[in-house]
């Protein structure tokens, strides 16, 4: 996986068939962007216009769209461009990002796997395992099913089914990138440079786009769901295994084909009941990212320059100058305050679901430990989804703070049993922190502050202004009678 899939190449081209083709696809694989989220590089393994090292485009897509292509291919290069500088969208041109993801995605994964539709017998055998993960689940956890519906993807079933959530995760990032790229320039100049600022958003709007349909165009080849990387990136409500990549997942652990597949299913069902059960979950975590992005910020002095020199004529300027690493995350305690929040909220997500999973698990499963240690082990070694999401808003999942949750969970359903574990879920005030992490057994064992009480009080205090409005109109009823006695009396 590339350090830099939001980096800024141009889309893969698909490989000529015969020697010609293998040799083109020689000369533009391999190729390395810095390592930076804003970086523009191109990815390894994907032919592109970007190129290698040493290959026509090494530097710059630029000039590799003008350089050593056939007529086609010269064709396809002018077509490209004239969709990058016509788009007036947002700041990611989507439309680019689902192409190239696509594209990618029919040009197979790294290992040789090629992207083949689902079957009607490995739908069937999804849906088999979903309802059986959901029948597992039941013991292991008190939130109720969340799947109202078990779907097998292939992988470009699943670049169209998680593009409207990498939408809600990019769209900020890019927008600050776009908004400062807009306002480098004194207001007086700004209506004179105006054609210029429009070319420059929407030449970064398609550089987003072609970057970030690359990215999960790899991605698509080697996760097994939808929730992969810890966020609901499908439609609420549907569990989802990619068949063909749980397939390529379990080839050589020496496990059955169908423990696999049941395994992953549970951890899919498990993300399922948490994100519907949890209201306030997916909010919380995109919220976070968001206020991640507020903190971006850029280097106006350099982007000022960038923009005075800017040669309309000379595109591969831009592409150069921001290469430089002209974004970066402002070192804020409102930035850090934004990461941490997010990294431990991931890390509670996938350390409860670990730990559901293996309760469930463990009793039925024989290859239970062994499959648990090896998508261990994929985290722990920086696995496609977990370097998507780092490079993406600059956040490591890191394995010691998922291995840390998943204890704290365990130790809670051993102190507090299922449902009081599963109670904390109730508030994000009333989840472990950070600092808890670090002290699991501190946070287990905590006196537990008894809600009910409080609900009583707050009871209480709403309702004394209706005894206040009945005591006064008591005390109105008494004076009254009082007066009427005296008139009484006095006649």
């Amino acid at each position: 996986m590339s350090d830099t899939p939001f980096g800024f190449g141009l889309p893969p081209e698909e490989p000529d068939d015969g020697d010609e083709g293998k040799k083109k696809d020689q000369q533009s694989g391999g190729g390395q962007g810095p390592a930076n989220p804003f970086g523009f590089g191109g990815l390894p393994g994907a032919g592109g216009f970007g190129g290698g090292p040493g290959g026509p485009g090494a530097d710059n897509p630029f000039a590799a769209m003008f350089g050593s292509l056939n007529p086609n291919d010269l064709g396809a290069a002018f077509q490209q461009l004239g969709q990058m500088l016509s788009y007036e969208g947002g700041p990611v041109n989507w439309d680019m990002a689902k192409q190239i993801a696509r594209q990618t995605v029919s040009q197979g994964s790294p290992d040789g796997t090629k992207d083949t539709s689902v079957g009607p017998a490995d739908r069937k055998s999804v849906e088999e395992a979903v309802r059986l993960a959901d029948l597992w689940l039941d013991d292991a956890t008190s939130l109720p099913s969340g799947a109202t519906s078990a779907v097998a993807w292939s992988r470009a079933e699943w670049v169209e089914a998680t593009l409207p959530a990498w939408k809600e995760l990019v769209d900020p990032v890019a927008e600050r990138v776009g908004t400062a790229m807009g306002d480098v320039l004194p207001e007086e100049m700004q209506a004179m440079a105006g054609p210029l600022i429009g070319m420059m958003r929407s030449m970064g709007g398609a550089m987003f786009g072609t970057q970030i349909g690359q990215a999960v165009g790899v991605l698509a080849g080697e996760v097994v769901g939808s929730s992969d990387i810890g966020l609901p990136l499908g439609p609420a409500g549907k569990a989802a295994l990619l068949p063909v990549n749980v397939e390529t997942f379990g080839k050589d652990l020496s496990v059955p084909p169908e423990e696999v597949r049941l395994y992953l299913a549970l951890r899919e069902a498990a993300h399922q009941r948490l994100f519907a059960h949890v209201p306030w979950l997916r909010s919380h975590l995109f919220g976070a990212v968001d206020g991640y992005a507020r903190g971006i910020k850029v280097d106006t002095a350099k982007l000022e320059d960038v923009v005075g020199q800017f040669d309309p004529q000379n595109p591969e300027q831009l592409q150069e100058a921001l290469q430089q690493g002209m974004f970066q995350p402002e070192d804020t305690p409102e930035q850090k305050a934004a990461l941490a929040r997010l990294e431990t909220a991931l890390a509670l997500v996938e350390g409860w679901v670990d730990a559901v999973v293996h309760a469930a698990a463990k009793p039925r499963l024989s290859s239970a430990d062994a499959l648990r240690e090896t998508l261990r082990r994929r985290r722990a070694s920086g696995g496609p989804a977990e370097q998507t999401f780092a490079t993406l808003i600059g956040l490591e999942l890191r394995p010691r703070r998922l291995r840390d949750a998943s204890r704290l969970w365990a130790s809670l359903t051993d102190a507090r049993g299922v449902d009081g574990r599963d109670a904390l879920w109730a508030h994000p005030d009333m989840l472990p922190t950070a600092t808890d992490l670090d002290d699991p057994d501190g946070f287990v064992h905590r006196e537990q502050i008894d809600f009910s009480e409080l609900d009583k009080m707050l009871g209480e205090a709403a309702g004394k202004p209706d005894l206040k409005k009945k005591a006064e109109g008591e005390a109105e009823g008494d004076s009254e009678g009082e007066d009427k006695n005296k008139g009484d009396d006095a006649g």
